[in-house]
């Protein structure tokens, strides 16, 4: 990340499959939650580490604990924190989202992000909010009487709402900035004026036009939507990474300075330590350089193909192994021949 300039490592440390993060508050979460609760965790010391090694490299540790979706692991560790599903009138036995309805939901997270906000030094905090399925919580009878009670109808975005204008508040108490998947903005939730929204879904022209929608409302977004670099094809992706231009949208010259910066995902459902290293380079690399210099400078991909081939040389010869742009070979492999 240090060599292509990256400043930022977004690290979502827990997710539906795996509660890796070993709290001090609550320890069941990992014990019960991750893979294996002594092999598969992340350690404080472990976080320590991470945080300090990329300190030293002037890269900043960003956590993302993503919820009320994404959250099937939680619930191995803390009970009454997901939502019970019910089929016909009985519980299915499946639970889904966490449960918004319960004040307890909201006791568990203040003190959860408590230790968080603790542990990761950063000023900003993420905290997800997106692809939350509603059909659990529509199938869950305390769930709607709560929703009556509250005025919200039968309008489950207002619930998904509710829970993270809670949840952001939890956060701005304890002084950290949050950043929020879109999905919040498009649910048109009261969040606080300087939480950052985090573009993901779409075509160029749907992300374009989210990029107009949320700087027109004055928010600063974060945008992630063309560098999905997880996703795989055959050729040189890296040219599609290479011409985003990310302020190339309908707004005024403020609404352009809101867009502060562009995020590379790396989502791990078919990636990790075998492939993670050649999957995320050179190609991240590509994208990099379209964030750092002047479009104006480097809007040609056949100027930049040279650069890129001669950088990824350079990865390999720091024993970094990067795949291959396309057939070639580097000049330092026949070194001394």
């Amino acid at each position: 990340m240090a060599y292509s300039k990256f400043n930022v490592f977004h690290w979502h440390i827990v997710d539906d499959p795996s509660f890796p993060y070993q709290s001090r508050t609550f320890p069941d979460l990992s014990s019960k939650g991750a893979f294996h609760p002594m092999t598969h965790i992340y350690t404080q010391s472990d976080v320590r580490r991470v945080i300090s090694y990329a300190r030293l490299r002037g890269i900043r540790v960003l956590p993302e604990f993503d919820s009320p979706g994404h959250t099937k692991s939680w619930g191995k560790g803390q009970s009454d924190l997901l939502t019970p599903c019910f089929r016909g009138g009985t519980p299915s036995g499946t639970f889904g989202p966490v449960n918004p309805a319960l004040p307890s939901t909201y006791q568990f997270m203040a003190r959860l992000f408590k230790e968080v906000s603790s542990v990761f030094p950063d000023s900003y905090i993420h905290l997800g909010g997106d692809e939350v399925d509603f059909s659990c919580w529509r199938s869950n009878p305390d769930v709607r009487a709560f929703m009556q009670k509250m005025g919200f109808g039968g309008d489950f975005t207002k619930l998904e709402a509710f829970y993270m204008e809670n949840i952001v508040n939890i956060t701005s108490a304890l002084n950290k900035t949050s950043i929020v998947w879109q999905d919040v903005f498009d649910y048109h939730e009261r969040i606080p004026k300087d939480t950052v929204l985090h573009i993901w879904k779409g075509v160029p022209a749907s992300y374009k036009a989210e990029l107009s929608r949320i700087t027109k409302a004055g928010m600063r977004v974060l945008l992630a939507a063309p560098w999905y670099i997880n996703h795989i094809s055959y050729g040189q992706d890296w040219r599609n990474y290479y011409t985003v231009q990310p302020q190339n949208f309908s707004g005024t010259e403020e609404q352009k300075k809101l867009v502060i910066g562009g995020e590379v995902c790396m989502w791990g459902e078919y990636v990790d330590a075998t492939n993670l290293t050649p999957r995320l380079w050179p190609r991240a690399s590509a994208a990099a350089e379209r964030l750092w210099s002047d479009e104006k400078q480097t809007s040609s991909v056949d100027k930049a193909f040279p650069r890129l081939q001669d950088f990824r040389c350079k990865l390999l010869r720091r024993g970094i192994q990067a795949e291959p742009l396309y057939v070639g070979h580097c000049r330092h492999e026949y070194q001394g021949v």
